[in-house]
């Protein structure tokens, strides 16, 4: 009866738990370095493959009207879609609207997560805008 007593009494195991929460503690935080750093650079993809399809867009000169009277027009039609296409090359998804002056990109990305995974979350989603219009002869950069 002795011996029970003194082994419910007994620190035996105490440091398991200890070790197990700060472990635990020790993943999450590595995860969230690493997989906030991956998701940091999705972002910075994402950012640059909406603008570079923004300026795809931003080609599409609507040439009956500048040879006409010289505006500098956009055919929302042709910006939509050589922007589009820009993004079908990529392996990102994104929106496009235009109007006659501006060409406006959002790309929506997915970043796999390497240790985040392990917590059970699988990916981070990053969404990117750029935007362009067309430009006549450029002089100095814009603001």
């Amino acid at each position: 009866m002795r011996r029970l007593c003194r082994s419910a009494r007994s620190d035996d195991g105490q440091i398991t738990v200890f070790v197990v929460v700060i472990v635990a503690a020790a993943v999450m935080f590595t995860g969230l370095v690493l997989d906030g750093g991956l998701a940091l650079a999705a972002k910075v993809r994402a950012i640059g493959e909406a603008q570079e399809a923004a300026r795809q867009g931003a080609q599409a000169i609507d040439l009956d009207t500048y040879r006409t009277d010289g505006a500098l027009r956009l055919a929302p039609p042709k910006a939509r879609t050589l922007a589009q296409d820009y993004l079908a090359s990529t392996t990102d998804t994104g929106d496009v609207t235009a109007t006659e002056d501006t060409v406006t990109v959002t790309v929506t990305a997915h970043q796999h997560t390497q240790l985040l995974g392990l917590l059970g979350v699988r990916s981070l989603t990053v969404i990117g805008t750029g935007s362009a219009h067309p430009v006549r002869g450029i002089t100095v950069p814009d603001p």
